[in-house]
């Protein structure tokens, strides 16, 4: 990957950390997740931060290929960027914030099948944006099962 312009690839990168950052601090107590049941294959919770800054270093680094693509649907592929990254903002604050764990689950489907709207888009201006994406939906697939999981033992 040539880097065009290295001040857009950092607000690229910067850009998805934020809004996990401000996700975070808007979701309130994050701690509940050590107190509530949970499935068997539930990681540890100090490993959620660090999985979650790699895979949005992976999401700025994919948006920044695309960005500086000549493809003429790039607009469209990142508007569904933009909305894929809503709906994450939004998970942890209505799973954490509000413990609504069935609405958190179905809003997780949502993001889930944008995520993988977005891939497809990406795959037909850059493969390798799209490639980028692909540790970021088999997250969210592991999180739906946690996520769906949490929901059955609370």
């Amino acid at each position: 990957m040539k880097i065009k312009d290295k001040s857009s690839l950092v607000i690229a990168i910067l850009i998805p950390i934020a809004v996990g950052t401000l996700s975070a601090l808007f979701s309130g107590n994050m701690q509940i997740y050590s107190q509530i049941n949970k499935p068997a294959l539930s990681p540890p919770g100090i490993l959620f931060p660090i999985v979650w800054t790699i895979l949005y270093i992976l999401m700025g680094i994919s948006s920044y290929i695309i960005y500086e693509s000549d493809n003429p649907n790039k607009e469209s592929a990142l508007r569904t960027y933009a909305l894929q990254l809503f709906f994450n903002f939004f998970w942890s604050i209505i799973f954490f914030r509000f413990n609504l764990y069935f609405t958190s689950f179905v809003w997780l489907l949502a993001l889930i099948f944008l995520i993988v709207k977005m891939i497809v888009q990406f795959y037909r201006i850059k493969p390798i944006a799209a490639y980028l994406q692909i540790p970021y939906l088999l997250w969210c697939v592991f999180a739906a099962y946690l996520n769906f999981m949490i929901f059955r033992l609370n």
